[in-house]
């Protein structure tokens, strides 16, 4: 039945609320007064009081003898609930009541609704959390330096002449200026052979002034990039990119995250999206973006990383497109990250489930003629039926510039106390 999801929900508690009591008794239903308080007041005390008190409500009035439950053995408490709740509905002659219906009680008065405004998204704002963010690393700067020691120092390394790669690089400066982080990028031509990257790499590697390095991706044709980003030292790798860091990551344990993946845990620890045990899919299986994520979701919350203890599922662009749907529409989380427009549409997404786009996409907007950047998620619709999303550009992208500054304080502490301890 419609209240038996809401009931067990809250069982654990100590006490209902009014609200709460008023949910039990008519949420969707329409029942007599009298039946309504009685179900109220049966239900609340079997389910949060005595638990196995529910099989002796069957004995009870409204219920006739004719209709009084069988019970066979074994069976659920949940099972009993939900079967003599069916029962007296039944005997009520209730009716199924439309959405938009006002249902009225002494102690307590519901109101459904049914518009879009009632059902839009919480819109998750990135920016603003990231900015709040940035205000607490700034804070902790302050008082690290206040200790006696130095500014942490990022240096990054910038090949080429990529409009978009120089604008990350720009930000992620601006960014590390902003919280009081110092910061050098070094640029170069394309014409850079791979040894000397890898020269100078192990120079900054060694250079006890930096403290965390960054390699913007990606690196030209003919430069091995998991080479590069093997050749950044552990503790230096703000990105989280080297595969030492990605296997402690895998296996639960104390790491640099790449940031990213840890703005997205971030975001939905923020914005209050419950994870324990919930359904989550992962749209896109990069092992920079999509695996990362897909570990911090399902891993054992317990241990250092703080991951999120979800069921996740990793999709990917092999799997089938009904095969894709049918798993978002079981997700009460999804997360995409595949750079494919509009990919997750409204029919994909179950009602309340929190969605989050990773995907940027340029693309030219056809009432201006000019560029825009987009998500992989059909925002304007899907926002409708989920319960909290992320907009592009605004959600994932400010998160991931500030996990940077995050991941390379940590790096400048960890490295004071490797050089400190004897």
């Amino acid at each position: 039945m419609y209240v038996i999801p809401m009931i067990t929900s809250r069982c654990s508690r100590k006490m209902l609320t009014s609200t709460d009591r008023c949910l039990v008794s008519s949420k969707q239903i329409k029942i007599k007064q009298a039946v309504a308080d009685w179900i109220s007041i049966s239900l609340v005390r079997a389910l949060v009081k005595n638990p196995r008190s529910v099989k002796a409500i069957i004995e009870q009035k409204p219920v006739t003898e004719s209709k009084r439950l069988s019970i066979p053995s074994p069976i659920s408490n949940l099972e009993i609930v939900n079967y003599y709740f069916a029962l007296l509905c039944e005997s009520s002659k209730n009716e199924i009541a439309p959405s938009t219906t006002t249902i009225k009680r002494s102690y307590h008065s519901v109101r459904k609704v049914n518009n879009s405004a009632s059902r839009m998204a919480k819109l998750i704002d990135g920016k603003q959390i990231a900015s709040e963010i940035r205000e607490e690393l700034r804070k902790k700067i302050e008082t690290w330096k206040a200790q006696g020691n130095r500014a942490p120092q990022l240096t990054a390394i910038l090949i080429g002449e990529d409009p978009a790669s120089a604008t990350y690089v720009s930000n992620k400066m601006k960014a590390a200026a902003d919280v009081g982080i110092e910061s050098k990028t070094e640029r170069y031509n394309t014409d850079i052979t791979e040894q000397e990257l890898l020269d100078r790499i192990y120079q900054l590697n060694n250079d006890d002034a930096v403290d965390g390095i960054l390699i913007q991706l990606p690196v030209p044709g003919h430069i091995d990039e998991r080479k590069i980003c093997n050749s950044v030292s552990c503790d230096k790798d703000v990105d989280g990119f080297n595969e030492r860091n990605i296997g402690r990551l895998c296996l639960d344990m104390n790491t640099l995250i790449p940031c990213t993946p840890l703005g997205v845990q971030e975001l939905i620890k923020r914005a209050g999206i419950e994870t324990f045990g919930k359904n989550a899919v992962v749209v896109g299986r990069s092992k920079n973006v999509g695996m990362p994520i897909a570990m911090l979701l399902h891993a054992d919350g317990r241990n250092d990383t703080c991951a999120m203890d979800a069921t996740v599922t990793i999709c990917h662009r092999f799997t089938p497109p009904e095969e894709l749907t049918r798993f978002c529409r079981m997700a009460d989380i999804i997360v995409t990250a595949t750079g494919v427009p509009g990919l997750i549409t409204a029919g994909m997404v179950k009602e309340g489930a929190a969605v989050i786009d990773v995907g940027i996409t340029r693309v030219i907007d056809p009432s201006t003629g000019k560029t825009k950047l987009v998500g992989d998620v059909d925002f304007d619709e899907v926002r409708n039926i989920a319960g909290h999303i992320t907009p592009v550009p605004g959600g994932v992208g400010p998160m991931t510039v500030a996990m940077l500054m995050k991941n390379t304080i940590i790096a400048a502490k960890n490295l004071a106390r490797k050089r400190n301890t004897p």
